[in-house]
């Protein structure tokens, strides 16, 4: 079985139309959606929004179904100019931006008293992914930054380190925080973001009216990974 989560409802809307002998499995934290994609057996949900309700999704999921994989597809903001609204960011490996104990001697990001600081996505899954094409746009492999904050304007002093100390591609809430739960269970994990933003000042808007074309390119990519994984 693979698990696929998705921030909001809007992220996941496109599985689910397309989902085969969908059954709904309610939890504490809200429904998952049980069925088969391309006679795939999946599990289907919305994590919430944010590094909390993400991570105590997937720990859920985790729990209950043992997982082979665990997708998360959804919306980001990109931190590079030449990663454009409707590319596709792959994540080599994602970083939680907001831990900050630099003042205590740890590298931001890095979960002080722990290794964990730039988690990887799996690597054989991410080399599948590598052959994904987006009728979106580019598709791109780089460094995600997880927290819990919406970004728009990453130019501010105050968000530097996004480029800066993180060396960052793309920016978003939950991804992070999913991978850090996965990698400590040993689930084999990847995260793919669609650009909605520039994580400008036009971020808000953007996000909004981008939803339903990243869902539909979420679930391009997902479709091309599933025979290469299951």
């Amino acid at each position: 079985m693979i698990v696929i989560l998705g921030a909001m409802d809007a992220e996941i809307s496109e599985f689910l139309t397309d989902m085969d002998g969908r059954v709904l499995e309610n939890w504490a934290g809200g429904i998952c959606h049980h069925g088969k994609l391309d006679g795939h057996e999946v599990i289907v949900a919305r994590s919430g929004v944010g590094k909390v309700m993400a991570a105590m999704t997937t720990q859920f999921l985790i729990g209950a179904y043992k997982p082979r994989a665990l997708l998360f597809t959804g919306l980001a903001g990109s931190l590079r100019p030449n990663i454009r609204i409707g590319d596709t960011i792959i994540a080599r490996d994602l970083v939680q931006h907001d831990i900050d104990t630099t003042v205590a001697g740890f590298p931001r990001g890095n979960i002080p008293y722990t290794p964990w600081r730039f988690i990887e996505s799996d690597p054989a899954i991410l080399a599948a992914a590598s052959g994904f094409r987006s009728a979106e746009g580019i598709v791109h492999t780089g460094r995600i930054c997880t927290g819990d904050q919406f970004i728009t304007h990453r130019e501010m002093a105050s968000h530097s380190y996004l480029l800066g100390d993180l060396a960052g591609d793309a920016v978003e809430m939950e991804g992070a925080a999913v991978a850090l739960v996965c990698a400590v269970h040993k689930v084999r994990f990847l995260v793919a973001r669609t650009i909605s933003d520039m994580a400008d000042a036009s971020a808000g808007v953007d996000f909004s009216s981008f939803l339903p074309r990243a869902s539909r390119n979420s679930l391009a990519l997902v479709r091309y990974l599933l025979p290469l994984i299951s």
